[in-house]
Order: C-alpha cells, then sequence, then structure tokens
C-alpha cells in the first residue's frame, strides 16, 4: 500500500531591502575629512622632513638602540627623587581631593553658594595640564622637586575630587535618609553614609593618581621640576642619546611594576 505524501512548498520570504545610506553619517564624515585637511594644511603639515632628514635621524636612533645600562645606576638618586616626588604629591593632592569631593557634590554639600564655588575652582584646575603648573611654580620657587610636588599637588586635587565627587552622586540614598533620620549634621552626614559607600572607589582613584604621578614626574622633571625627568633633559642637552635610551628602558620596567602591583592592590582590597 502506497500513499503519497504532499509536502507544502514554504512560502518565500523576500529579503529585506538594503538601507538606504545615512545623509547625516555621510556629511559627518566628509566635514570631518575637511576639517583634518584643513588643520593639516593650515599648519603646512608634511612627512617631507622626515623622508630627507632620515639619515641623519638614524645616528640618533643607533644610539638608542645600545643603552648604557651603568647610567641607570649612575643616577639612582634621582630615580628615588621621581618615587619621592610621585608619593608626596599623591597623599596630598588626593587627600585634599577628598576633602573638595564632598564640597563639590549636592549629596554633602548643602550651601549652594560653597558649591559653586567649589565647582567653578576645580573646573579652573583641571582647565591646565601638569606641565603649566610646573613652569608657574619653577617661576615661584626655583628649579627643583618642590616646584614639581606643588604642580603634582594641583593636578592631582583636580582629578581626585572630579572622579570622587561624581562616585558621591551616584550613592544609594538609603543611608543618607537614616542619618537624617537620627538628625545628623553635614559632616557626620558624609562621615557615616557616604565614606563608607565610595571607600573603594576612592582607593581605585587613590591608585590611579600614584600611576599618572609616576608618568607625570617624568614630563614636570624635564621642565624644571626635578627627579629623573630633569636628568633626562641634561642628557638630552649633551646628546648622550645612549643615556636617555637606558634611562627610558628603566622607567618602562617601573611603570610596569607599579602598574601591576596597583591591579593586586585594586583585586585585593577594592
Amino acid at each position: 500500500m502506497t500513499s503519497e505524501v504532499t509536502t507544502a512548498q514554504a512560502p518565500v520570504t523576500q529579503r529585506p531591502k538594503k538601507p538606504a545610506p545615512s545623509i547625516p553619517v555621510i556629511a559627518g564624515l566628509v566635514l570631518a575629512a575637511v576639517f583634518t585637511w584643513w588643520a593639516g594644511h593650515s599648519m603646512g603639515f608634511s612627512l617631507r622632513p622626515l623622508i630627507e632628514n632620515w639619515s641623519n635621524g638614524w645616528v640618533v636612533i643607533e644610539q638608542f638602540l645600545s643603552p648604557n645600562w651603568p647610567f641607570i645606576w649612575r643616577v639612582w638618586d634621582a630615580w628615588v627623587e621621581t618615587i619621592a616626588i610621585a608619593i608626596v604629591a599623591t597623599f596630598v593632592g588626593a587627600g585634599l581631593g577628598l576633602l573638595f569631593a564632598f564640597m563639590a557634590s549636592r549629596v554633602t554639600n548643602r550651601s549652594g553658594w560653597l558649591y559653586r564655588a567649589t565647582r567653578w575652582f576645580l573646573s579652573v584646575l583641571r582647565s591646565l595640564p601638569d606641565i603649566a603648573y610646573v613652569l608657574i611654580f619653577v617661576a615661584l620657587v626655583g628649579v627643583g622637586s618642590l616646584a614639581g610636588i606643588l604642580a603634582l599637588i594641583l593636578f592631582n586635587i583636580g582629578i581626585a575630587a572630579k572622579l570622587t565627587s561624581e562616585t558621591i552622586d551616584a550613592i544609594d540614598r538609603g543611608p543618607l535618609e537614616a542619618v537624617d533620620a537620627a538628625g545628623s549634621g553635614t559632616w557626620s552626614r558624609a562621615r557615616w553614609a557616604v565614606l563608607p559607600q565610595i571607600l573603594p572607589n576612592y582607593l581605585s582613584y587613590f591608585l590611579y593618581v600614584f600611576e599618572l604621578n609616576i608618568r607625570s614626574s617624568v614630563v614636570i622633571g624635564i621642565a624644571g621640576g626635578g627627579g629623573i625627568g630633569q636628568v633626562i633633559n641634561v642628557q638630552f642637552s649633551r646628546f648622550e642619546y645612549e643615556n636617555v635610551s637606558a634611562i627610558v628602558v628603566a622607567l618602562f620596567v617601573v611603570v610596569l611594576l607599579i602598574d601591576q602591583l596597583s591591579q593586586y592592590l585594586r583585586r585585593r582590597f577594592v
């Protein structure tokens, strides 16, 4: 006995139409390309000097590829000074940054004029880079580690206060309502309801600021802020590129070790 099995043909589904090109996206890309061309053309950007001076630059590259390793130990005191600058600037700058963060948040600052004044002050601090601060302090206190420390402290206050104040704004409001119901004042409110919630994030910001200070201390040292950056500046002026190369490699190792230590502390305490 045979039976015929009839299978119904599945309806053929039409493929969706390809969306039309987005006119705003195309216009934005064209506008970005025009601005890029204008920026390069206005400052006379060209790779011709790199090609024409390649032979002269290769002499410098050869010296960089032959580091003078013993020179690293001859400037050990400069390395210690760089680490000391970063440590002092981190503790002072991040500590003051926590105080300004409480003043820059509506959650912990009930005074409208003080809140606005603090936000304005922090915006001014963040508007200048660390290199600008070190130039100012070099003119005030002279060349040396003090200028570098003061510059990094101001730079750190702006960063730590910005990140921490945003964390304060996003905390759980339940503990705040509890301490308010108990009649706590402004600083008691911040101490018992806010600080325990932001402490893990603040520790992460603290370590991040310390990492930045290690890198920034080299730059501000070149501008007169002391430390290993000042040694790099002197060696560049003497065309001792093999010494600079050794310092750069050692700096890379130091920053890498500090970054690994920072990651371990974040995993351990945050």
